[in-house]
């Protein structure tokens, strides 16, 4: 309990041990939600991608253009960019599973819209709808993240959420390519695997995903005291506030594009994601140019191709051992200086150990490599050395920029989603004509070299990153 006004009792944790604060919870209660949220990035990343396995059916039935139909997968990001925007004042007005059950229920209802879809105008608009309400849920989940864990423990606990947001586009094609070459179904199964996946999901998150959000569990504990005690007074700090929604809608509207345009942290990382998503989404298109034209291999083997990334993956979650025994040996020193927080810059280190070279080395690499006369397993390789690089630094950016921002966290974060996601859509469009027009060596030759300027920036951070956030009205100014 907090201290009383006179007029009312803030309520609050009792003690730091308090057993209805989320990050008091049992480790496997915390882990189990955990993966529950990371379920739901898997599946909405998977709806994101897995039309574009099945363009050319899709294409033919609807009488357009493969780039034409390509628009289903740009649009659908389009919308994950635009929703985002909404995401925050909800889930922090009615909590977290609200937003979770009632916005994947509406993208469901969309994604089933799209499988039905009787012309290509239809097809683009429900897309875009399920890709709005599918970023919802996707959104929060950096918050309920927060809720769970510790910043030390977010060291293991956020790559679990990041590899599977990761996973989902890479096997939504790997499923698509054998709907679009099989004989017993139709490429609309693409949508309707994708429904059934996320229905089970839905119901996992209905039964057992418990709220996270401390101002919403201390606003039902306030309930609870008033109904004890018959003491009105006791109230919780969200039921108080003097913002209202649409206040705190309009303040989450606008203070991302501010972010943006004062904070070179956030316009760095937005640009160093916006480069990764790029090469990302339009690998959609590329590898069937890549495997498929140059390797000869069918819609299915090229679409297993992409578990080459997910194999990369793999390897980025392999330093999570090591980087959470440097979190504790720094923390340790820190407490006996007096400190108790990890400076926002030690997140930079899975970027540092080779994630952020690895992307143009892989993309130089793939790109020189794909030839007819060189095996199939070279261009392969390089995809697992991308997967390694891509999931590094998201884990790098996204964790630097929580630490580094704290209450605008959630803005910035924001502003970051919106442009990654307009720019890989619009990309997602142009992937055919920019590999069959430019071809794939000089159009992976041109990624590769746009990465290869990023490289540096997670280690320009590392060093002047203190410096550059003392300039910063937004930023922590944490040692």
């Amino acid at each position: 309990m907090h201290e009383g006004t006179g007029k009312v009792f803030i309520v609050g944790y009792e003690g730091p041990d308090d057993p209805l604060n989320p990050q008091n919870w049992s480790f496997m209660k915390r882990m189990f939600a955990t993966m529950q949220i990371a379920s739901i990035a898997f599946v909405v990343g998977l709806a994101s991608s897995i039309d574009s396995g099945v363009l050319r059916p899709a294409a033919e039935e609807f009488g357009v253009s493969e780039v034409a139909e390509s628009l289903a997968t740009g649009l659908f990001l389009i919308g994950f960019g635009t929703g985002a925007l909404f995401a925050g004042p909800v889930s922090e007005t009615l909590g977290r599973n609200p937003v979770y059950i009632a916005t994947m229920t509406v993208y469901m209802i969309f994604i089933m819209a799209s499988g039905l879809a009787p012309n290509i105008g239809a097809q683009l608009v429900f897309r875009f709808l399920a890709g709005f309400f599918g970023s919802t849920p996707l959104t929060c989940a950096g918050g309920s993240i927060s809720d769970l864990w510790s910043p030390l423990e977010r060291v293991f606990a956020f790559p679990v959420f990041a590899n599977a947001g990761f996973l989902g586009p890479v096997v939504g094609p790997a499923i698509a390519g054998f709907i679009a070459q099989s004989t017993a179904v139709s490429w609309r199964w693409t949508e309707w695997t994708t429904l059934i996946m996320s229905g089970l999901i839905l119901v996992a998150v209905v039964l057992f995903q418990p709220e996270t959000y401390p101002p919403v569990l201390l606003s039902w504990k306030a309930k609870h005291l008033r109904e004890v005690t018959g003491d009105e007074r006791y109230v919780g700090e969200i039921e108080i506030m003097g913002a209202t929604f649409w206040q705190r809608l309009r303040v989450a509207l606008c203070r991302p594009f501010i972010l943006t345009f004062h904070e070179p942290i956030i316009m760095l990382v937005a640009l160093y994601l916006t480069v990764i998503y790029i090469v990302l989404f339009t690998f959609l298109d590329g590898y069937d140019i890549i495997f498929g034209d140059i390797h000869g291999t069918s819609p299915g083997i090229t679409g297993l191709c992409f578990l080459g990334i997910a194999l990369g993956l793999c390897g980025a979650s392999a330093l999570i051992p090591l980087i959470y025994t440097w979190a504790k040996r720094d923390l340790s020193k820190i407490k006996e200086e007096g400190g108790s927080r990890l400076p926002p810059e030690f997140r930079l280190w899975y970027a540092m150990l080779g994630g952020a070279p690895a992307i143009p080395i892989s993309l130089f690499w793939m790109g020189w490599t794909s030839y007819s006369s060189i095996s199939i397993w070279s261009p392969l390789g390089s995809s697992v050395l991308f997967g390694y690089g891509m999931l590094c630094v998201f884990i790098s950016c996204y964790q630097y920029i929580i630490d580094a921002y704290e209450t605008y966290a959630a803005s910035a974060l924001v502003s970051i989603t919106l442009i990654r996601y307009l720019a890989s859509g619009g990309m997602a469009l142009v992937g055919i004509p920019f590999y069959k027009n430019m071809g794939v060596h000089w159009t992976l030759t041109i990624l590769g070299a746009l990465s290869a300027l990023l490289v540096p920036a997670p280690y320009l951070c590392y060093k002047y990153g203190k410096t550059i956030r003392s300039w910063s009205k937004f930023a922590t100014s944490q040692q």
